[in-house]
């Protein structure tokens, strides 16, 4: 009885200890991991998130940083605006009067300029979410004459004429003359002709007549047309449209 006694308090004496200390380290291992496997997951989605708004925004609505005066007081300096991708995806074109974003490339810039690649990527990113200013060979204007349009500056009262109409563009920037450069040209089949909103202030189809291209945007430039206001949020809303063109004959059926 005493050896099998003996034996027994052996047994437990070698057992592995689990009191306090050893409780406490396991509890703090488990605790690190369930850190480390928060922190894990939490990255992962925000990768994933990020993923999701550059695909959308490469795809469908873009945000896009007004950098300059040039179409004021439409948009302003410092406005955000939602370029709608899909606007000339299924079979539409752009109309006279639509405000759009497009790649100056070939037309308002000859060649575009060299970057270091990383640094590009990554502001390409950011412009791309709308916390950057877009790259120098983007830019935002409105249609004033698609192909085969006749456009002409100016009439007697000063006014553009498109296709021998003249056109009462309300949305010019206070006080600023349709043109101070007089122009008259045909614009050729896909491409459109641009003018900005501040016509004093802004660098467009006028500016480059003499270059290749002649200022002419071919329409496969077009990156998608401005249809919101993102920010800021006390001008929420449409970009406003224009009925200024709702005039305008069909190319080839004016006089002169």
């Amino acid at each position: 009885m005493d050896t099998e006694a003996e034996h027994l308090e052996r047994d437990r004496s070698s057992a592995p200890a689990t009191g306090p200390e050893e409780g406490s380290r396991s509890s703090r291992t488990t605790s690190r991991f369930a850190v480390s496997t928060s922190w894990r997951r939490t990255l992962a989605l925000g990768v994933v998130c990020a993923v999701g708004v550059l695909l959308f925004s490469t795809f469908v609505v873009q945000p896009f940083l007004i950098p300059s005066g040039s179409m004021e007081s439409t948009l302003q300096v410092g406005d955000r605006v939602l370029v709608n991708k899909l606007a000339y995806r299924f079979g539409s074109v752009p109309r006279r009067g639509d405000v759009v974003v497009f790649d100056g490339t070939g037309s308002f810039v000859q060649e575009a300029p060299s970057e270091n690649p990383v640094t590009g990527l990554l502001h390409g990113a950011a412009a791309s979410l709308g916390l950057a200013e877009p790259a120098e060979t983007d830019f935002v204007k409105r249609v004033v004459g698609v192909g085969g349009d006749r456009v002409v500056c100016c009439d007697k009262r000063g006014r553009v004429e498109v296709n021998g109409r003249p056109v009462n563009e309300d949305y010019l920037f206070a006080g600023d003359a349709p043109s101070r450069a007089p122009f008259d040209i045909v614009v050729p089949d896909g491409t459109l002709w641009m003018m900005g909103d501040h016509r004093g202030n802004s660098r467009d189809s006028r500016d480059h007549l003499g270059e290749p291209g002649g200022g002419m945007v071919p329409v496969d430039k077009v990156i998608g047309r401005a249809d919101w206001l993102g920010w800021p949020l006390r001008r929420l809303g449409s970009v406003p449209e224009t009925g200024a063109f709702d005039g305008v004959p069909a190319p080839g059926s004016a006089h002169g």
